[in-house]
C-alpha cells in the first residue's frame, strides 16, 4: 500500500503539470549567482501559470510546491556542505535535514500559487493576485520563525542597478513584485497569441508598462543624481584573511592567523588609510580575557594610525549568567577600545539551538564555544568621523536590522562575515548579492570583509565597485562617502509588504464569503 502511495505521488510529480513547475524551478534558480542569468526571472515563471491554468486551488497549491522544491533544492544546494563538512553530519542526516528547508520554503510558492488561484476563481485576475500573494508570503517568511529572506525573486536583479532602485521605496519587494507581473502578462499574451480564445491582457500590460517604465525613470534619475553629502570620506581597507576553517580555532594557528592580518593590514595601509576592517571572528580568541595578544592589535592600530573593527567572540553577565556573544571590536588610532557591536540575530543550529531545554539532542552544526546569545540593541561605533552599523554574516539579510541601525545614527554599514563554510560553492555570491540590497534600502554604503571572500565595497546606489574572489588572500581599499542616511524606506519600513498580506487576507475572505453566498 505505501509504495503504491509513493507511486501515485511520484505519479502526479512527473506529469505534464509537474513537469512545467519543474522547468519553472530550474529557470528561477539559474537566475540567481552563480550562475546569475538574471534575465530569466522575467520569463521564469510561465511554465508555471501554464501548468496553472483551469485547475482547481488544491492542486495549485501542489504545482508551485513543486516549483518551489525544484528551485530551492537547487539554490541551497550549498547547505549539504556546511552540514556534512563543518557540522560533521552524515550524509544520512544532512540530506533530510536540507530537504525540510527546502519543503518549508516551498510551501510559501504553494500558498502564493493556491490563493492566487482561488482569487481567480472568485473573478480576480492573477495579474493582481499572484504578484500580491507573492510578495506577501515572501515577507511572511523573512520573518516567521526566526525568518530566512534568501533568494527572493528581487534579489536576482542586483547587477540591473536602474531597475533596482526603487528598494528604497518598497525594499525587494517591490522589484519581486514587477517580475512576477511581467511573467503574467507575458503568459497571458502567450495564450491569446496561440489562439486560446482569450482576450489580450490590454490593462495588465499597460500597468506593466507604466510601472516599468516609472521604475527605470526613477532609477536612472537617482543614479545620476549629483551626491549632496559634506561628510569627510572614509578611507578603509577591508582584509581578506582567507583562514582555513578546519584550523580556525587551533591554537596551534593562532600566532599565524595574527600574523597573516598584519602582514595584510600593513600592505592595504600602505597609502594611509581611517578604518582597517578584519571579517566575523578574525581574532580566533576573546579579545577581552587575552591582554598580551590584545596589545598586539593595540599596536598595529597605533602603528598604521587607524582604527581597527575586527570579529572576536565575547561574553558579558546578564543575569547573574555568563553570555556569549558573536561580536565585533573597534580600536581607535590610539590603540583604546572604543566600542562593541553584538551580533542580533543569531543563526538557528548554528549560534544556538531552538528550543535548547526542551530539544537537548540537537547539537550546534557549528563547533565553536557554547550557544551564542543575541544582542540587545543596535549599537553603533563611532570612527571619529562617521557612524558605522555592523551587521555579523548572516543578520545581513535582514533588512530591517540595516534599517534600525541607520535610524540610530550609522552614515555606512560594515557587513563582516565568514563565508567558508560555504565552500567553494554559490552561497557567497548569493550572500552579497542580498548585501547590496541594504545599501540602496538605507541609501547607505556598505562595506564587506570577508575570511574567504567575497570581500567588497558597495555604494549607496547598489553598484559593488571591487571585489575579491574566493579563497585567496586578499584585500580591497577605497574613499567611502558617507550615506545621507535619508529614504523613504527608512521612514516608512515594509509597510507595502505589510499591505500585500493585508490584500491577500482579502482576496481569501472574499472569496469565502462569495462560496457562502452561492453555497
Amino acid at each position: 500500500m505505501n509504495f503504491l502511495v509513493s507511486l501515485s505521488l511520484l505519479k502526479q510529480f512527473f506529469d505534464r503539470q509537474g513537469m512545467l513547475a519543474i522547468a519553472s524551478g530550474i529557470l528561477i534558480a539559474l537566475s540567481f549567482p552563480n550562475p546569475g542569468f538574471s534575465f530569466l526571472a522575467w520569463v521564469a515563471l510561465v511554465p508555471l501559470l501554464i501548468a496553472l491554468e483551469d485547475i482547481a486551488p488544491q492542486t495549485a497549491f501542489r504545482i508551485g510546491l513543486t516549483c518551489g522544491i525544484t528551485a530551492y533544492a537547487i539554490i541551497l544546494y550549498w547547505l549539504n556542505i556546511v552540514f556534512v563538512r563543518y557540522g560533521h553530519l552524515p550524509w544520512s542526516v544532512s540530506i533530510p535535514v536540507y530537504l525540510l528547508l527546502v519543503l518549508w520554503l516551498a510551501m510559501f510558492f504553494g500558498l502564493s500559487t493556491g490563493i492566487a488561484r482561488l482569487g481567480e476563481l472568485a473573478g480576480i485576475k492573477a495579474a493582481f493576485t499572484l504578484p500580491v500573494a507573492w510578495v506577501a508570503f515572501d515577507f511572511i517568511r523573512s520573518f516567521l520563525f526566526s525568518g530566512f529572506a534568501w533568494a527572493m525573486l528581487g534579489h536576482s536583479q542586483f547587477r540591473t542597478l536602474p531597475l533596482i532602485q526603487i528598494a528604497d521605496l518598497a525594499g525587494v519587494y517591490g522589484i519581486t513584485m514587477l517580475i512576477v507581473l511581467a511573467n503574467v502578462v507575458l503568459h497571458r499574451a502567450l495564450r491569446a497569441v496561440s489562439g486560446a480564445g482569450v482576450p489580450y491582457p490590454a490593462k495588465s500590460l499597460v500597468i506593466l508598462l507604466l510601472l516599468l517604465f516609472g521604475t527605470l525613470f526613477y532609477g536612472f534619475n537617482r543614479l545620476n543624481e549629483p551626491e549632496i553629502n559634506e561628510s569627510k570620506p572614509l578611507r578603509v581597507a577591508l582584509i581578506q584573511g582567507n583562514i582555513s576553517q578546519d584550523v580556525k580555532w587551533s591554537p596551534a594557528f593562532r600566532e599565524s592567523t595574527i600574523e597573516t592580518y598584519e602582514r595584510l593590514t600593513r600592505e592595504a595601509s600602505k597609502g594611509g588609510v581611517d578604518l582597517i576592517v578584519w571579517p566575523e571572528s578574525a581574532v580566533p580568541f576573546f579579545f577581552q580575557d587575552e591582554p598580551l595578544q590584545a596589545e598586539r592589535i593595540r599596536n598595529l592600530a597605533r602603528e598604521m594610525n587607524a582604527c581597527i573593527l575586527f570579529g572576536s567572540p565575547a561574553h558579558e553577565l546578564r543575569n547573574g549568567r555568563s553570555t556569549f556573544l558573536n561580536s565585533a571590536f573597534m580600536l581607535s588610532p590610539n590603540g583604546e577600545t572604543v566600542g562593541r557591536a553584538d551580533k542580533m540575530h543569531l543563526v538557528p543550529l548554528g549560534e544556538y539551538v531552538p528550543l535548547g531545554n526542551i530539544l537537548t539532542f540537537i547539537n550546534k552544526l557549528v563547533v565553536g564555544i557554547g550557544d551564542f546569545s543575541p544582542g540587545e540593541r543596535a549599537v553603533v561605533l563611532d570612527t571619529g568621523s562617521t557612524k558605522l552599523g555592523i551587521q555579523v554574516c548572516y543578520e545581513v539579510i535582514f533588512p530591517e536590522l540595516a534599517r534600525e541601525y541607520v535610524r540610530a545614527g550609522a552614515r555606512i554599514l560594515v557587513a563582516i562575515t565568514n563565508d567558508a563554510w560555504f565552500g567553494r560553492s554559490s552561497a557567497p555570491y548569493q550572500h552579497l548579492a542580498i548585501s547590496t540590497f541594504r545599501a540602496i534600502e538605507t541609501r547607505t554604503p556598505l562595506i564587506r570583509a570577508a575570511n574567504t571572500g567575497v570581500t567588497a565595497i558597495v555604494d549607496h546606489n547598489g553598484h559593488i565597485s571591487t571585489m575579491t574572489g574566493l579563497f585567496v588572500e586578499a584585500y580591497r581599499t577605497g574613499e567611502i562617502q558617507p550615506g545621507s542616511g535619508e529614504s523613504i524606506y527608512l521612514t516608512i519600513g515594509d509597510l507595502p509588504a505589510w499591505l500585500c498580506v493585508l490584500l491577500t487576507g482579502g482576496i481569501v475572505l472574499l472569496t469565502w464569503t462569495k462560496r457562502k453566498k452561492t453555497s
